[in-house]
């Protein structure tokens, strides 16, 4: 397992790598004059400009962005289609490469087929019911210790409180010891390699943020290199420990490579998202006071019937579910997904030739009101059992979908509600009178100004 990505059957050698003309037959609009003021156009208002686009050529459409040309899909059959991948026609690692393999190669969304199958059992240990159950204490210590004194700081910005709280939590559930004095550097490389995924520069020049995301690259792979061979052999509850003693089908240890490979993407994919996630349902649940005191009663029932939040009371909490899955139904922390077409294929009537860069578009398949009516109102009550029996499997993807579904979906879930037992079981968060949030979609979503708000005792 020391090569970056074996090679596989379905991955055919020398895939084309289709542009305008063999895409002038679909639905989309004509090449732009100057490209990247309309990669830049796109980034200030991303969900606007895809709404523009669905709406003017339909769920089908070609486009241009810094990856070259290429396809949108729309819709919960589309999501289908791609995710599920029944006939192995869409490569993961192919989609994403151009956004992260110089950042997060070899994560394990940059796999495919058989090295992504066999990397993820793998690593799968670390999200099973055991570890799970031990991170939740630490979780909730965390959340305890960092958020004291959010009720005494009058108003603060949310989202660098709570992307520091992450951080915080990251240190503990993944490596099982507090990040020292290396934690600002920690939290700068990862930003810094996050907003270098979708920066328009794409060589890493002096003074541009993909240099800068680069440097952060080999500061956090020098930082779990060393780590390593203080895991090896030994027991630990927490994810890194976990990582560096999996083993393969084969019973082979992952290389130390892989090792830093992995940590690097599941870090940045637990930390950033859930700060992006958790962001966002504050946001609507200040905008919702109403929502506020539903999900206070739910944590205080739990509080009153078993003395604190267990593992086994987290399928309690149905209310705070619902509130997390409409907040990211609205802001999708990873707000689109590519892939790239190993082979020619046909959708909705439109033939999409092979090498075809296929992106699906989550913001705006999650805003589609013949299945979420009224799409741009919050209303957790879409996800009632009875309001979903119906809805197609594939309407809700945020977490992606067949075997590429988020690996750390659970541990997402634990989190947002030790989060939610622990800051609203016995206060509010408020925000000004009349205040409005404007959120940056891409590369994951986050407020502009930081969502100020306010912590309240009751």
């Amino acid at each position: 397992m020391n090569a970056p990505q074996p090679p596989s059957a379905f991955i055919p050698a020398n895939l084309p790598e289709p542009g305008y003309a063999e895409l002038a037959h679909l639905p989309g609009p004509p090449p732009p004059r100057i490209h990247m003021l309309k990669v830049i156009s796109f980034l200030k208002d991303p969900l606007g400009q895809s709404l523009h686009m669905a709406n003017t050529y339909g769920r089908v459409f070609r486009r241009k962005d810094f990856g070259g040309w290429g396809v949108s899909l729309i819709g919960p059959e589309a999501n289908e289609l791609v995710l599920f991948n029944k006939d192995r026609v869409f490569s993961s690692a192919l989609g994403w490469n151009p956004v992260l393999e110089r950042l997060f190669p070899r994560g394990l969304m940059l796999m495919d087929f058989e090295a992504h199958r066999v990397h993820r059992k793998a690593l799968s240990v670390a999200f099973k019911t055991g570890p799970m159950q031990h991170y939740l204490g630490g979780l909730l210590d965390g959340m305890a210790r960092n958020t004291a004194d959010w009720n005494t700081r009058g108003r603060f910005q949310f989202y660098p409180a709570i992307k520091a709280l992450t951080l915080d939590l990251a240190a503990t559930s993944f490596l099982g010891v507090p990040w020292g004095p290396d934690a600002g550097q920690v939290n700068t490389a990862f930003m810094d390699m996050v907003l270098a995924s979708v920066a328009p520069v794409r060589t890493p020049l002096p003074f541009t943020q993909m240099r800068r995301g680069v440097k952060g690259r080999r500061f956090l792979s020098a930082f779990f290199a060393a780590e390593i061979p203080r895991r090896r052999g030994k027991p630990g509850d927490d994810i890194f420990s976990q990582i560096c003693n999996a083993t393969t089908e084969a019973g082979a240890l992952l290389t130390d490579q892989e090792i830093i490979d992995h940590m690097n993407f599941l870090m940045m994919a637990a930390h950033d998202t859930i700060t992006s996630s958790l962001t966002s349902m504050v946001h609507f649940l200040t905008r919702h006071p109403e929502w506020q005191e539903r999900l206070r009663a739910e944590v205080q029932g739990i509080e009153a019937r078993h003395g604190g939040l267990t593992y086994a009371a987290l399928a309690e909490m149905e209310e705070t579910e619902m509130v997390f899955k409409e907040a990211l139904r609205l802001i999708p922390p990873v707000p689109a997904m590519p892939r790239r077409a190993l082979r020619a294929f046909t959708f909705m009537g439109h033939h999409i030739p092979a090498g075809s860069q296929v992106g699906l578009n989550i913001m705006v398949s999650h805003r589609l009101p013949e299945i979420w009516p009224d799409p741009e109102r919050f209303d957790p009550l879409r996800f009632t059992p009875e309001n979903s029996k119906n809805r197609h499997k594939y309407a809700w993807i945020p977490f992606g979908g067949g075997a590429h579904m988020c690996l750390g979906l659970h541990f997402a879930h634990m989190q947002v509600k030790a989060f939610v037992y622990t800051v609203l079981r016995n206060q509010r968060i408020t925000t000004d009178p009349g205040y409005a949030c404007d959120f940056q979609m891409f590369p994951i979503p986050r407020p502009k100004d930081g969502l100020p708000v306010r912590v309240e005792p009751l």
